[in-house]
């Protein structure tokens, strides 16, 4: 799994107009499913989440995580996080799951999401076109893949 975690003071989700998701302070989080991705993945991405210190202390010193602030969350599926440009100018999305394996495993996530969180969190459409809009706080952007933890 690949994850692009923001910082935001407050961001939403909007699909056709409707609007799906919207959040206050927390995060934004964008994820990429690949088919090796498993459990192991998701309960490592999650708890990492949730307790990254990415949120100031009353020095204004990033120390806090997610759960310390009672931040909220928005997961959004992106399967172009997996694109691949080596060749040419168009990317390949080749190792980026089919919906019959990322569904799933994007439901996970999200279920094992809100049990670490501790609260219900904000999401995309699987597969739809969404307008996904964000303040970005900071800006503070982190990137995590659970093949590569650093």
């Amino acid at each position: 799994m690949r994850a692009v975690i923001q910082r935001v003071s407050k961001a939403s989700v909007t699909v056709e107009g409707n609007l799906i998701s919207k959040i206050n302070a927390g995060v934004l989080v964008l994820i990429g499913i690949e088919d090796e991705d498993s459990t192991d993945d998701i309960t490592w991405l999650s708890k990492k989440i949730v307790n990254l210190r990415i949120f100031n202390d009353e020095k204004g010193v990033m120390n806090r995580s997610l759960v310390e602030t009672n931040g909220d969350a928005i997961v959004v599926s992106q399967f172009t996080l997996h694109a691949s440009t080596k060749k040419g100018n168009r990317p390949s999305y080749l190792k980026a799951s089919k919906p019959d394996i990322a569904i799933p495993l994007y439901d996970k996530f999200v279920n094992q999401l809100e049990l670490d969180l501790g609260k219900k969190i904000g999401t995309g459409i699987f597969g739809a076109d969404m307008k996904v809009e964000l303040l970005n706080d900071g800006p503070v952007t982190i990137v995590i893949d659970t093949k590569n933890k650093e």
